[in-house]
């Protein structure tokens, strides 16, 4: 079976840099990193995780169907075929940069503390023919599965490209190499990692230093942190006046869609997302502002705009008797305030169902207290802590009720919520909120 590659066991040996025991001439059409889910004709790349070591996988990878393992040197001697590399993260990586070299269509890199996936769905429906990231892939294994799977008929390539720490992105780089580099914005997200604003500006500016020449920077107009020299051009968003392109009379409907003008390239567009949130607004403006710089129109851009919809527990919205707002994947302070206000301008009795914002560092008590009292002062009647808190509970004062674990806040939530309610699940993903948003969205709609 081919996949998107057209590739031989020499072509992974010599991206590698790796060493070959079987037949070069091996037909290799796809890459993959889970032996549950090879595809026949692939080569399976025996990643080290936190959990599992890709190398105790490989007989069970063989046996649905790879052609050949690509290996770290003295692991798996009985493995045939295989590639003999240093290091097999660093291999996937490096397999994914020899595929970029052969994709002739623009790629577009998306990074930033909050809205990097929201922007990414934004762009992918603005542009018609790409192929981008599934869901959050946006780490060391992510963007090279991305990338190794972009088919040949693609027109555009749209990537998600996270950062842990300092280094990371320029780490993906060769696998990148954007011609358009989006930065959504600078937050209060990893401090545990980054310590300051100006590291996390820093890390999310290695995206613009990986560009091809002459590669466009778009860039939020009001962050002081990403007003930096590069050799190519740059284009803003945002709602300042001297915003390259810039949203105006920014209001939302009552079910939280936004509405606003796009002003851009000397014309004016009306906007209406079907994603909710206010926020949504700035994250439609940093897409155009990239499809711009491809060369598409207003006109163009903005029935895309429209048309798209969010990735699964992102602002996902379930009505029916009361309405769940699932924004359970991920969880900052600037992402937990924009849930929550949106939220708050829904009609109905708000409720948010919170968890922990996890590697806030030293400012983690001060943030998830500022998110007890923000629920607290738009007027929410409940707030459910899940799990460890940090003191959301303690600022939200009596509307607040803790819950040891998600089991005893399904059971409270459920005794508590009302008909026409409008619920806020939310917390970064290591708390698995979304098991509650699940349930109560089967609920809503039963």
């Amino acid at each position: 079976m081919r996949g998107p590659l057209d590739w031989t066991l020499a072509t992974v040996a010599a991206a590698t840099r790796g060493v070959i025991d079987g037949d070069p001439a091996m037909p290799v059409g796809s890459v993959g990193i889970d032996s549950r889910h090879v595809a026949p004709g692939s080569v399976f790349v025996a990643v080290r995780g936190e959990r599992f070591d890709g190398h105790d996988f490989v007989p069970e990878a063989i046996a649905a169907g790879a052609v050949a393992a690509v290996v770290e040197q003295g692991c798996c001697p009985g493995a045939v075929p295989r590639v003999d590399v240093a290091d097999t993260a660093t291999a996937l990586r490096d397999l994914a940069a020899h595929r970029r070299s052969e994709l002739d269509i623009p790629v577009v890199g998306i990074t930033g503390s909050t809205g990097k996936t929201s922007t990414k769905d934004l762009l992918a429906s603005v542009l018609a023919g790409s192929w981008a990231s599934p869901r959050s892939f946006n780490n060391e294994v992510g963007v090279p599965l991305t990338v190794l799977s972009t088919p040949d008929d693609a027109r555009f390539l749209v990537l998600e490209v996270g950062s842990r720490g300092l280094g990371h992105i320029r780490w993906l780089a060769p696998a990148v190499r954007p011609d358009v580099a989006i930065v959504t914005n600078i937050g209060v997200v990893h401090l545990e990692t980054f310590e300051t604003r100006d590291s996390i500006a820093d890390a999310k500016w290695e995206l613009v230093e990986s560009l091809h020449e002459g590669g466009t920077a778009v860039l939020p107009d009001d962050e002081p942190r990403l007003m930096r020299a590069h050799p190519g051009p740059t284009v803003t968003f945002g709602t300042s006046p001297t915003a390259t392109v810039r949203i105006a009379d920014l209001e939302i409907d009552d079910t939280g869609i936004p509405r606003f003008r796009l002003h851009a390239a000397g014309s004016v567009a009306e906007v209406e997302l079907s994603m909710v949130g206010k926020h949504q607004a700035s994250n439609a403006a940093a897409a155009a502002a990239a499809a711009l710089a491809l060369g598409l129109g207003l006109d163009e851009i903005v029935p895309g705009l429209a048309a798209a919809t969010g990735s699964p527990w992102r602002m996902e919205v379930i009505r029916g008797r009361f309405t769940i707002v699932n924004d359970a994947y991920n969880a900052n302070p600037d992402s937990m305030e924009a849930g929550l206000r949106t939220v708050a301008a829904i009609p109905g009795r708000s409720v948010a169902v919170l968890g922990l914002m996890a590697e806030l560092g030293s400012v983690s008590e001060e943030e998830h207290r500022h998110i007890g009292l923000l629920a607290r002062d738009l007027g929410f009647s409940l707030v459910f802590v899940v799990g460890e808190d940090h003191g959301i509970a303690a600022a939200a004062g009596d509307i607040a009720r803790s819950c040891a674990d998600i089991a005893t806040a399904d059971a409270a939530i459920r005794a508590a919520i009302e008909p026409g309610d409008v619920v806020l699940v939310k917390a970064s993903r290591a708390a698995g909120l979304e098991r509650i948003a699940i349930d109560l969205a089967k609920e809503a709609v039963a």
